[in-house]
């Protein structure tokens, strides 16, 4: 069926807030990283729902649909035992979102209408760490952020750096972290302040 979502995966990632003049440190000889890429730029624009009393905000659950980049699409956001799951359908010419997408948010939402709640534009700068075999062990991004609160109309602007996981990143949650907080060791010291807010979604909501 076409509203199956057509992947997921686990992400687990920490986030930064970085003033205007940081400057990205190197990461080659962090854990197994050996090469770190250039950057690649994309313009990302999601748009947020939830019902009208953020039921999914408040279940630390998300849904966007998301143009631009590698992954445009549709997205679920929901907690897991380490990080957080992905669920992720194809992107639609409209903003309604997939029926697949609703049925599986059923438990949280029922027949609650789905309605935009923010839109994030964000212009991000993605860098590849990789390890000696080529393996893609984490992606660092640089995110220049402008998001709406289409509830209140207020809008903020930030720059955030943010660490992601990859296929190639160590298999056990402990050194998983260790590779994390060794990464982090170097953000610090470049400049980065672990992020306030868990999400872009939360921060334009002021939650």
């Amino acid at each position: 069926m076409p509203d199956q979502p057509h992947h997921s995966q686990i992400e687990i990632e920490r986030k930064y807030d970085v003033d205007a003049e940081a400057q990205h440190p190197p990461l080659v000889g962090v854990g197994a990283v050996a090469v770190q890429g250039e950057p690649e730029h994309n313009e990302l624009v999601a748009t947020y729902f939830d019902t009208a009393d953020l039921t999914l905000a408040h279940n630390r659950t998300a849904v966007r649909i998301r143009r631009g980049g590698h992954d445009a699409g549709w997205h679920v956001k929901e907690p897991a035992d380490e990080g957080r799951t992905e669920l992720h359908w194809p992107l639609t010419d409209d903003d309604e979102p997939p029926t697949q997408l609703r049925h599986h948010l059923r438990h949280l939402i029922g027949d609650e209408p789905l309605v935009p709640i923010a839109r994030v534009t964000n212009q991000r700068d993605s860098v590849l760490l990789q390890d000696a075999a080529g393996f893609e062990v984490a992606e660092l991004t640089d995110d220049h952020v402008r998001s709406e609160n289409l509830r209140s109309g207020g809008t903020q602007e930030w720059r955030e750096w943010e660490v992601e996981l990859l296929g190639g990143a160590p298999d056990t949650r402990e050194r998983r972290n260790a590779l994390l907080d060794e990464i982090e060791e170097r953000l610090l010291a470049a400049g980065a302040r672990p992020s306030e807010s868990s999400s872009k979604l939360q921060r334009a909501l002021g939650l």
